[in-house]
């Protein structure tokens, strides 16, 4: 989760893009690596790498997962609407139930919107019959199965389209 600084921080520069669109692209890169990317030098780009990770715009490094291949074969985006419980509490608590992958705040007529994957079909209906549903606080659900995806490309890696 970004940190508050990095949303009122001052913009990245071209470098900075740079970096943050490779290590997007690959973030196992090394630091010479990611220099010669660059065209920076080593030290440079350790630098820029603390700073960036300091200002909150590099939040951590991970292994992108295929769910599948992990056996959760089932995925499904749930909305939740909630009354009489502060937002960031019940989020908190959603995030950290079984199978709920992840937890976004929405406007609109839904409050939260949660990716949810399991390895069966009992299994999900489980995860939202029973835990997302017995948390206080949860008024409603509406569950929508995802039948396939696409994934796009990261935002750091449209640096065309970035403002400076």
């Amino acid at each position: 989760m970004m940190t508050e600084h990095a949303h009122r921080g001052e913009p990245l520069d071209a470098v900075d893009r740079r970096i943050v669109a490779e290590l997007s692209r690959d973030g196992r890169l090394s630091v010479r690596t990611l220099a010669d990317l660059v065209h920076i030098s080593r030290t440079a780009a350790h630098n820029r790498l603390q700073h960036l990770q300091q200002r909150g715009v590099i939040t951590g490094y991970g292994a992108q997962i295929d769910r599948r291949s992990i056996g959760l074969v089932v995925s499904a985006l749930v909305v939740v609407r909630v009354a009489d419980v502060p937002w960031e509490q019940i989020a908190r608590q959603l995030a950290a139930l079984p199978f709920v992958e992840k937890v976004q705040a929405v406007s609109g007529d839904m409050d939260l919107i949660l990716t949810v994957s399991a390895p069966d079909h009992e299994q999900l209906s489980q995860a939202i019959l029973r835990d997302i549903h017995d948390l206080p606080g949860v008024v409603s659900t509406r569950s929508h199965l995802i039948l396939d995806e696409v994934t796009g490309s990261p935002p750091a890696q449209s640096l065309g389209i970035w403002k400076a």
